[in-house]
């Protein structure tokens, strides 16, 4: 009686259990295959996220800002002017451009530059202009969208530093010297009138490059004030003198003999591509974005309380 119980007890112990071998089957078994895709997906994810809050507008850092516009114009400066200047080179473009010009019928800067010269009241503010309006409006228009429009600054910079990068491939690839390095008739405004207008000449050619000319950073820049400040300003005077402003410009760089029609073409084709840098990242226009910084807005209204 007792033997078939010894038995199934013995039986029952020797089993083995469904939930034992499944636990250890669990154990020992390699992890699914799509381990591996899951982490790499969370890896995307999480830099996708990286990328998603680099794209939203940031309040920008003043100590940041004025270091990035220091440093990147000293760098601009630096690179410009180490391209070696291939007067040969240089001088052969220049007569190609101008017999282009010629081909297309727009060749009127040797005359622009004649007219404008024999007024000396003009052509004086022209030198002065071309020396100094170039940085410090464009130093102003930075600080103005710093200060009135945070959540835009980033973006609008951007299109203004890859306007400025591209810009630098031209100087290297396309070595131009300005019309009024060319023999044959131009009028170097800045040595006739013994006024500070270029540092391209006088005393300070030796310290800058002076077959820079294609691209014209003058228009380039000017042309990105003037949009921001048309685009932006709330006031109707301010938005007409934004549109001006680039246009004046186109006038005194002809007038001084500093640039050719097509320098201007390359500035402006070199602004569309900072543009469309600037687009693909922020997936808009920069005038488009919000004014206020994602750290610059305002905390809600507490409600009143009883």
């Amino acid at each position: 009686m007792g033997e078939p119980t010894v038995n199934r007890r013995t039986s029952l112990t020797a089993a083995p259990s469904p939930a034992a071998d499944e636990g250890t089957e669990v154990a020992d078994s390699p992890p699914p295959k799509g381990a591996s895709a899951v982490r790499a997906g969370d890896a995307s994810a999480t830099v996708r996220g990286w990328m998603h809050r680099r794209r939203l507008p940031h309040k920008p850092r003043v100590w940041f800002e004025i270091l990035l516009i220091a440093v990147g114009y000293w760098i601009y400066s630096m690179i410009r002017n180490a391209v070696p200047e291939q007067r040969v080179q240089a001088l052969r473009n220049a007569r190609w451009v101008w017999h282009a010009e010629h081909h297309l019928g727009i060749a009127v800067e040797q005359s622009v530059n004649h007219a404008v010269n024999s007024v000396t009241w003009v052509i004086v503010p022209m030198n002065y202009y071309y020396a100094t309006l170039h940085f410090v409006i464009t130093v102003g228009v930075l600080v103005w969208l710093f200060v009135a429009h945070p959540g835009r600054y980033a973006a609008a910079r951007l299109v203004l530093a890859a306007t400025t990068v591209v810009a630098l491939l031209g100087y290297y690839l396309y070595p131009l010297a300005p019309p009024r390095l060319l023999s044959g008739g131009f009028i170097d405004t800045v040595a006739v009138h013994h006024t500070w207008g270029s540092v391209s000449s006088g005393d300070l050619k030796s310290v800058s490059n002076q077959y820079a000319a294609m691209p014209s950073m003058h228009i380039g820049w000017s042309l990105w004030c003037g949009l921001t400040i048309f685009a932006l300003a709330k006031a109707p005077w301010a938005r007409v003198l934004g549109l001006c402003y680039p246009v004046f410009t186109l006038l005194v760089i002809v007038s001084t003999a500093n640039h050719f029609w097509l320098d201007a073409i390359g500035g402006i084709l070199c602004l569309a591509f900072g543009y469309a840098v600037s687009y693909a990242w922020y997936g808009t226009m920069p005038y488009r974005l919000p004014r206020l910084a994602a750290g610059a807005r305002r905390p809600p209204a507490e409600p009143l309380r009883a």
